[in-house]
């Protein structure tokens, strides 16, 4: 089990959204890559970032995470607007160890088995579901899939791993959604992230004592590090186990 801060960037700098609404952003930090050498500093052997605004196609922060990429030495994993084979290739030269396929993966989900093929084992399937059907383009628009179709797809096209998140938690401070996280776990077969809800240590304490064994491998959190209503030092050396090395 990792725990994984979140960096979500939008402009720059460090936000969060509620629920997936551009509309309802906060500004936590301007310095994100200052965020990712405090994140390291506490233990953290995985960062996961977001690029929103590639996400819903209004830029993109891809200076940013090369300079946080330059400077950490643990596990990156990036998600937000990957949708060309450029794209994979930008990222891949400037060393990031995971990518998250999300839009494209529901839309075009031969084009990620072709990444697969030809770049190797980098890629995590975002699944970003409303009501159990999977959100894209920065969660803005439906994609007339289930949750549970797209699972079964990521573990016969070659993706290593899950990051699933239920909007209706995101950003919202009330408890991960641990019922259908380990569904999609279930279903898929694969290593799956849990996003969404993370609020307090007891969050944490519930999914890796009541989830255990449950194909639930990791624990995103965002907001309630920036509110300060976890210590990321302390939850890491109570619930991380595993390593850097993490084939998912």
């Amino acid at each position: 089990m990792l725990v994984i801060p979140a960096i979500d960037l939008i402009g720059g700098s460090c936000v969060r959204l509620y629920k997936g609404d551009y509309s309802k952003s906060t500004v936590y930090n301007n310095d994100p890559v200052e965020t990712a050498r405090m994140f390291e500093a506490a233990g953290a052997e995985r960062i996961h970032i977001v690029d929103l605004d590639a996400a819903r196609g209004d830029g993109n922060n891809r200076p940013v995470i090369k300079k946080i990429r330059e400077s950490v030495s643990c596990v990156v994993e990036t998600g937000g607007g990957i949708r060309t084979t450029d794209d994979v290739k930008e990222l891949v030269d400037c060393g990031i160890n995971r990518m998250i396929a999300g839009t494209v993966l529901a839309k075009e989900p031969d084009l990620v088995a072709g990444w697969i093929a030809a770049f190797g084992r980098y890629f995590i399937a975002g699944i970003d579901a409303l009501d159990g059907e999977v959100k894209v383009s920065g969660w803005e628009k439906g994609s007339g899939l289930s949750d549970t179709e797209l699972a079964k797809t990521c573990a016969e096209i070659g993706i290593i791993s899950i990051v699933y998140t239920n909007i209706a938690k995101d950003g919202t401070l009330s408890g991960p959604d641990l019922k259908n996280t380990v569904r999609i776990a279930q279903e898929s077969g694969l290593p799956v992230i849990l996003s969404g809800g993370i609020s307090c240590d007891e969050d944490f304490r519930s999914v890796t004592l009541d989830a255990a064994d449950s194909g639930i491998a990791g624990i995103i959190t965002g907001k309630a590090i920036y509110e300060g209503r976890i210590n990321l030092e302390k939850v890491i050396s109570l619930y991380q186990k595993g390593g850097q090395e993490a084939e998912w």
